[in-house]
């Protein structure tokens, strides 16, 4: 037998947590007949999340509850509860009820069949998510692929099973704002997707923001890949170089045919185009510099308040 370790990030969910836990059991002492750990992280909710999780803790004693000191956000919080998975496998799901447990022992039955497959990543038939959190999937799928060289068909949700080397391989990463897939796929190329049914939402509101999508892109695309450097080195090399050609074409018109340049509109304009090239490529360096600052100064993930254990 092995056991499960399902890892849950928590946020403003008093409403879902006693039937997440109800359906879980269920699976796992009815269905697959296996042991599990249920370890729920409180990522600072602002209901009676933690209240909720206390009761279950002191109801089951599989169920391991933590408490962020603040809200550090969903991947943080799945690192923290990554720290206290001792199962053989690592299960990630919502706590919103979108991912039904029920489709728990499709995944289970699919990596116990493959030993060459260490990750198995649900692919949503029927995507119950709103139009930002479809937008940003579909963002991230096309980034992740052209920075990572990741399998374009491969979609990243998360809804995930691992095996337990894999996340004890990501907890060695020092990673500043993480995002889970990437961790994945830098760390494994046996990954699978496997379709499973996605549920409505049935309480509150998704927390995936506009704002948030631009944010995680942002720090992916200057954290994973040197492409914007690459845009900006070319434009400048094409700029130079047609800058040169420029002054050719006006240093013959005016010693071969005495054409001088009409005013000073065309130097104006070159002038305004340099200074914006150069202020691009400030501040993408400058983002760049800025990770490479926060990832020296090795700041937490998550730091806990509270737990019981």
């Amino acid at each position: 037998m092995s056991l499960y370790s399902v890892v849950v990030p928590v946020y403003n969910s008093e409403h879902t947590l006693d039937e997440l836990y109800g359906r879980l059991r269920k699976v796992f002492d009815e269905t697959m007949k296996e042991p599990f750990e249920l370890i729920l992280v409180d990522d600072s909710s602002r209901d009676n999340s933690y209240e909720k999780m206390q009761m279950l803790h002191q109801k089951d004693p599989r169920v391991k509850i933590i408490q962020m000191a603040k809200n550090f956000g969903q991947h943080p919080a799945l690192l923290c509860g990554f720290q206290y998975a001792t199962g053989d496998y690592v299960i990630t799901m919502d706590d919103d009820l979108q991912h039904p447990p029920e489709e728990i022992p499709k995944l289970a039955a699919v990596i116990k069949e493959r030993s060459d497959v260490d990750v198995i990543i649900a692919k949503y038939e029927g995507r119950k998510h709103n139009v930002i959190r479809r937008l940003g999937t579909r963002v991230s799928v096309y980034a992740t692929s052209k920075m990572l060289n990741k399998d374009p068909n491969l979609e990243i949700t998360s809804f995930r099973l691992m095996r337990k080397f894999i996340v004890d391989a990501i907890l060695q990463m020092n990673v500043r704002l993480p995002q889970i897939g990437n961790l994945l796929v830098q760390t494994s190329n046996r990954i699978i997707n496997v379709t499973v049914h996605h549920d409505e939402r049935k309480y509150g509101k998704s927390g995936y923001t506009f704002r948030r999508l631009m944010r995680d892109l942002i720090y992916d695309i200057t954290t994973h890949s040197a492409l914007p450097l690459i845009i900006v080195r070319d434009i400048g090399i094409i700029s130079f170089f047609a800058s040169i050609l420029l002054g050719i074409f006006y240093l013959v018109r005016y010693f071969v045919y005495g054409v001088s340049v009409e005013g000073f509109t065309t130097l104006v304009l070159l002038l305004v185009a340099y200074s914006g090239l150069s202020l691009l490529g400030i501040g993408v360096i400058g983002q760049y510099l800025m990770n490479i600052l926060n990832e020296s100064r090795k700041m937490p993930n998550y730091i806990e308040r509270r737990k019981e254990l």
